[in-house]
């Protein structure tokens, strides 16, 4: 089967790796995962869609059935998988988080650069420092060059039937908010489409935080004195590292956790919870950290 024809230009913005990879492409059906299937099949990769069913909306396992019958009609595989979600608070969160259990690690998502402006604006709003102004990593992300517009464009020439999910129409949705109303002001308000800068911007906050995780990855991170002398990026660098080393969560205590453990490293506590039940803990100037009870 010949891969699907995509515009000239388009591909040479992906980082897709060389032909004949195998890789796996999350795929909702939506036009941004579905532009990824495609490019990575015209790129030479063998693909295979992954679409994970959280079971939140009517017709979930159909839309199942739409991914799949694109991903063959494209010369890829497929493969369906489910992720139990319940309904309460912060739904979108644990749904994010769910469908991320249910994902191989190395998968590839299909995040574009408006994925990416979002995400600074909305790191941003929560007060993030450079590793959160960093936004997403382009490590499994290949078309995070790409606009939306542009994934959308080649679902329709292609003929294409993606997937509308209507929860992104929900003004609930502060991610959708942003998307919707901040990044059109701040558009119109420059006089200039504002998305490249904020991608610029998180190219360059990713830079500087691998700068300083280097440097913190040269201190002794139980070292209580070493931690409370450094640079405060430096520091609380140090202290989300020892945190993924200990936990292996690689979602990091918020801000005011990491000052809690600075404070315990200065001497102004003895220990602090941390998060998810951990605790930091002060003996003979050494850091410990506390597994949960249970």
């Amino acid at each position: 089967m010949l891969p699907p024809p995509v515009p000239d230009g388009l591909l040479e913005r992906c980082t897709f790796p060389p032909p004949g990879t195998e890789v796996t492409c999350g795929c909702s059906g939506g036009a941004d995962s579905t532009a990824l299937l495609v490019l990575a099949v015209a790129s030479g990769c063998r693909a295979t869609a992954i679409h994970v069913d959280h079971g939140l909306r009517d017709g979930s396992a159909g839309e199942a059935r739409r991914v799949e019958a694109m991903a063959r009609s494209i010369g890829a595989g497929f493969e369906s998988r489910s992720a139990t979600v319940e309904l309460g608070p912060n739904l979108e969160e644990r749904a994010r988080t769910a469908r991320a259990g249910a994902l191989p690690p190395d998968v590839l998502l299909g995040h574009t650069a408006d994925d990416q402006a979002q995400t600074v604006l909305w790191h941003l709003m929560r007060g993030a420092g450079a590793h959160g102004l960093a936004a997403m990593s382009p490590d499994r992300r290949p078309i995070l060059g790409l606009r939306r517009a542009e994934t959308h464009a080649l679902c329709e020439s292609l003929g294409l039937d993606v997937v509308v999910d209507s929860s992104n129409d929900d003004p609930a949705i502060t991610r959708n908010r942003i998307r919707t109303e901040l990044v059109p002001l701040l558009c119109d308000i420059a006089a200039r489409d504002v998305v490249p800068i904020l991608c610029r911007a998180a190219s360059h906050q990713r830079e500087l935080a691998v700068l300083i995780d280097g440097l913190a990855g040269a201190l002794d991170p139980a070292d209580a004195r070493a931690v409370a002398a450094a640079a405060p990026p430096v520091a609380a660098a140090a202290v989300r590292l020892a945190w993924r080393h200990e936990t292996g969560d690689p979602h990091g205590p918020d801000t005011a956790a990491i000052a809690r453990v600075l404070g315990v490293a200065r001497g102004d506590a003895v220990a602090t919870e941390v998060a998810r039940g951990w605790r930091v803990e002060r003996h003979a100037g050494r850091l410990a950290w506390v597994r949960p009870v249970g």
